[in-house]
């Protein structure tokens, strides 16, 4: 929220005291929505231009802007605090692939094959390239530009259409509009018609400049304009200066409350170093953090999806929140219910490292997860909430007996003090101690079927 007090809301409720809000004075209820704990649509009395009022006021520093449609809309911005521990980040860094109509057709060809390429799950999250930048160089065929705007149009994913040239943008536009895009086009010498074309066909307009003061003064300008659903390139000639403005951006934004500079950005790092994947990597970790909203790099393999997307998972996740999965029945390897059984909690990483073993082990088996509020093997038990009656719970909620037909249950070694206790809460169970360590798994689980 903004720097409301409760005192600036107090003065704008009707200062019934009437407790309807479930607050015993106005004052108080005041309090409460300054903190964040309630909002004001909570007041039933509260006076229309009050509520108009304070939503404006108590919005986020940084708006929050819709891309795309259906399965690929992407939403950007909408933060609050410049460090993750303060709050929590909000809305996850989009990664995006480069393409250009000043590439050579069998370079364009092999970027587009790529696109698909990587695409895989961590954690309950897709993980793939969200977003393709298409750009247009001056003085290249339009018509090949509008060709490869068309093309990935039907790749499903979000469009940033970067070009300056309003006629060719328009051409670009004809044939994505229904997609969404952004339209990355405006700039101190052309932002009237590109606000003009963005505002007809109800894209996203983004806004780059040769510099920081200069991007701050068109933005000023289109927001004159009465265009706020917007994104700014952070984009620099270097990367010293696009980190500085990146950063600068969102200080203005969130320290100083200037919402001219509250919006997403976009970081192209395919301009930035180009030919260079490994250091577009690497910068594509620094805005992760600091503070791209899309970052483009020239293509994604999985040498650089695996740590980008596990980092930014870890940064965009509540840090009051513990990283879990849902608890259930997950068949591995083709588990069926005369599989054998393992258990262990819902923590996010403990899942994906024993799930990860025992698909390495080729065993068909059955993990079951139970809740165990995302607390590792050891905290859990120590916190009570592994235990057997915990397990005993899970096993009632999720009818584990007329599922599954195998009577044989694994459970971690490091809990093995639990396995008379479950084999008492569980009769007719074969409770087995499993190894210390999920790497011991695969010889463990090939020992038991030998």
């Amino acid at each position: 929220m903004a720097k409301l007090t409760g005192i600036d809301i107090f003065k704008l409720t009707p200062k019934k005291n009437c407790k309807e809000c479930g607050c015993p004075t106005c004052m108080a209820f005041g309090m409460k929505v300054a903190q964040g704990a309630l909002e004001i649509s909570k007041c039933p009395h509260m006076a229309p231009e009050a509520i108009a009022k304070l939503s404006e006021a108590s919005a986020p520093p940084m708006k929050t802007i819709k891309a795309g449609v259906g399965e690929t809309e992407i939403t950007l911005g909408g933060e609050t605090v410049l460090y993750r521990h303060e709050k929590t980040f909000v809305n996850k860094t989009r990664y995006g692939v480069n393409v250009c109509s000043c590439m050579d057709d069998a370079v364009v060809e092999e970027v587009f094959a790529g696109i698909p390429k990587v695409d895989y799950e961590r954690i309950g999250e897709r993980m793939f390239a969200e977003v393709i930048n298409v750009a247009y160089c001056e003085g290249t065929d339009a018509a090949k530009y509008v060709a490869m705007v068309e093309r990935a149009a039907g790749m499903s994913r979000t469009l940033v259409l970067d070009v300056k040239d309003v006629e060719v943008a328009k051409a670009a536009l004809a044939v994505c509009k229904a997609q969404k895009p952004i339209l990355n086009g405006a700039n101190a010498a052309n932002y009237e018609a590109m606000n003009a074309l963005a505002t007809a066909e109800g894209v996203v307009l983004g806004v780059s400049a040769a510099n920081i003061d200069e991007l701050y003064d068109v933005t000023a300008k289109l927001e004159a304009l009465g265009n706020k659903n917007l994104v700014l390139d952070a984009t620099g000639a270097s990367i010293k200066e696009t980190y500085a403005i990146a950063v600068q951006m969102r200080r203005a934004a969130i320290k100083n409350s200037d919402r001219t500079f509250g919006y997403p950005s976009i970081v192209n790092l395919a301009k930035l170093a180009k030919g260079d994947l490994h250091l577009q990597t690497a910068l594509a970790s620094v805005f992760t953090l600091k503070y791209g909203s899309i970052v483009v790099m020239e293509k994604i393999d999985y040498s650089q999806a695996l740590p980008l997307y596990g980092l930014r998972q870890n940064v965009f996740t509540d840090p009051q929140k513990p990283m879990k999965v849902a608890p259930g029945i997950y068949s591995i390897n083709g588990g069926d219910e005369n599989s054998v059984c393992l258990t262990t909690v819902d923590f996010a990483l403990t899942y994906f490292v024993v799930s990860g073993e025992l698909e390495r082990s080729g065993v068909p088996c059955n993990l079951l997860i139970s809740d165990a509020g995302g607390l590792s093997v050891l905290t859990a038990w120590a916190a009570g909430k592994l235990s057997s009656s915990s397990i005993a719970k899970y096993f009632a909620e999720f009818e584990i007996e007329n599922k599954i037909k195998n009577r044989t249950l694994v459970i971690p070694g490091k809990v093995a003090v639990l396995k008379g206790d479950i084999e008492a809460k569980l009769p007719g169970w074969n409770i087995v101690v499993g190894p210390n360590e999920a790497v011991q798994l695969v010889k463990f689980l090939k020992d038991m079927n030998a």
